[in-house]
């Protein structure tokens, strides 16, 4: 499989390696109505966007809302934020346990008081961990990172419209494997225990995957996202947006199949958002190239909307590059017109629902799944019932203070099942908050899980897995299981 050209540099120091996705609402439960079509031109960012029911957003620097000059092109031109650095694991948990969150709400509120959405960036990452993080490993790492995630979005709870739940999990070459770190060496359904925490905590929001070098459809990296994407949405893990970060430069360019890379993430059944974007040049070249990444995302109507990583060229991470659309004095550069004029041609609305995908993207680009996920219909009616044997077992337990998430195999006796119930009983003061691939019945003391419509067909020997996270300790639990 070809692999890219040189990878691009990677951010050094507070400003080190970011990823943001955008936002299109203001409160969970909140909608943003969107016009259908363009009736006329619009004269800001934000407003051009919207027309086709898109977003077009900024990072922004807390330390940056007293420059007058780049807050007034802020509340002018777009209509959505994302934090550059305040939301990270640094900034948010700096000692463990104990949170801050002073200048994550100055950009929350001040995006919020003036209409606008805010994307929460970012709840899980190898990079910019606080020093007390970096020292942990195994079993007490995944606790913490879970607590993390859920203390933070459950923080924000009704404020964020998309969190980037993980990011940037891959590795750079070509070959599409994760990226060693601290978090993928607590095992490797690490990014399934986070996007599961972060339902629990904020269930009103889009959860969405973010990483770099997932823009050309060819590159090993971008199947490795595409197939973890496919995997999560056939085994019913949450997942609702994939972010494409799209720094380009002359060693990591706009590729040609851009477009074939966002309608296929879309085919998945996720929205796509352009979440960093930033194109290194001057004149009319970036201005084409602007126009061209605005023109293919308006073609996919699940390419929900556009942020700039930063809004004038001397607040960029790569300022040397001019990547952006306005100049440090405030004035708009080619780029701007390009992309305004691209904006305002509008494109295909967004869907109001999340339909299922239509087509499947070309069978000799994408393998399969890594791992086998559940049957989509019921078995056949033919197979034999079971034999009313069946065990179960808590396979996995990862505790935080407060909660806890919860694995459980179920395995087939002699025969095969056609239903099963697991029932357990859990400790003093715990209570089931969600689970997956089973349905709850009672949430304190005696819990029965029964198997979703997909899983309980089991063939003899065989088995199949739930999960459930809940509040307290999940200690001590032995589950007990029936089965038809």
């Amino acid at each position: 499989m070809t692999h890219q050209s040189a990878s691009r540099p990677r951010r050094r120091g507070p400003r080190a390696a970011l990823a943001s996705a955008a936002v299109v609402a203001l409160a969970a439960g909140t909608s943003l109505l969107y016009a259908t079509s363009a009736s006329a031109a619009e004269s800001t960012l934000g407003a051009a966007a919207e027309q086709s029911g898109r977003y077009f957003g900024a990072a922004v620097a807390a330390n940056k809302l007293s420059d007058s000059t780049y807050v007034n092109i802020l509340n002018r031109e777009f209509n959505s934020v994302t934090a550059e650095n305040e939301m990270k694991l640094d900034a948010t948990e700096p000692q463990q346990g104990q949170f801050n969150f002073s200048n994550g709400d100055r950009i929350v509120n001040h995006a919020i008081s003036r209409g606008m959405a805010v994307r929460g960036h970012t709840l899980a990452w190898h990079s910019q961990q606080p020093g007390w993080m970096r020292q942990m490993e195994g079993a007490p790492l995944r606790q913490a990172m879970l607590n993390h995630v859920t203390q933070v979005a459950s923080y924000y709870r009704g404020k964020i419209h998309s969190w980037d739940v993980v990011n940037e999990a891959f590795a750079d070459g070509g070959s599409g494997a994760r990226r060693d770190s601290n978090l993928q060496r607590t095992g490797n359904d690490w990014i399934e225990a986070a996007f599961r925490a972060a339902r629990a905590a904020d269930p009103g929001a889009k959860l969405c995957y973010n990483d770099y070098n997932i823009d050309n459809w060819s590159w090993a990296k971008t199947q490795a996202a595409y197939n973890l994407v496919r995997d999560f949405k056939q085994r019913g893990v949450p997942i609702d947006c994939v972010g494409l970060q799209s720094h380009f430069n002359s060693g990591s360019p706009y590729p040609s199949n851009y477009r074939t890379t966002l309608s296929s993430f879309a085919a998945l059944g996720v929205d796509v958002q352009i979440t960093e974007l930033d194109i290194e040049g001057s004149g009319s070249s970036q201005a084409n190239t602007y126009r061209n990444v605005v023109q293919d995302c308006l073609a996919v109507s699940r390419c929900t909307g556009i942020t700039t990583w930063g809004i004038r060229d001397c607040d960029s991470w790569r300022s040397g590059g001019t990547p952006l659309l306005f100049e440090c004095n405030g004035n708009k550069k080619q780029a701007y017109h390009s992309t305004l004029s691209a904006l305002n041609a509008g494109g295909t609305p967004p869907p109001t629902t999340a339909p299922p995908p239509t087509t499947a993207p070309p069978p000799t680009t994408a393998p399969p799944p890594t791992t086998a996920p559940p049957p989509t219909t019921a078995p056949p009616p033919s197979q034999p019932p079971g034999d009313g044997n069946c065990s179960a077992a808590v396979i996995s337990l990862d505790q935080w203070s407060g909660g806890f998430v919860a694995n459980v195999r179920v395995t087939a006796g002699s025969a095969s099942t056609s239903s099963w119930t697991v029932t357990m009983t859990l400790p003093s003061g715990a209570a089931v908050t969600n689970a997956w691939n089973s349905q709850a019945s009672g949430s304190t003391g005696t819990v029965r899980f029964s198997n979703a419509p997909w899983n309980g067909q089991i063939g003899a020997g065989q088995s199949t897995q739930f999960g459930f996270q809940g509040t307290g300790t999940g200690s001590g639990m032995t589950p007990t299981c029936s089965a038809g």
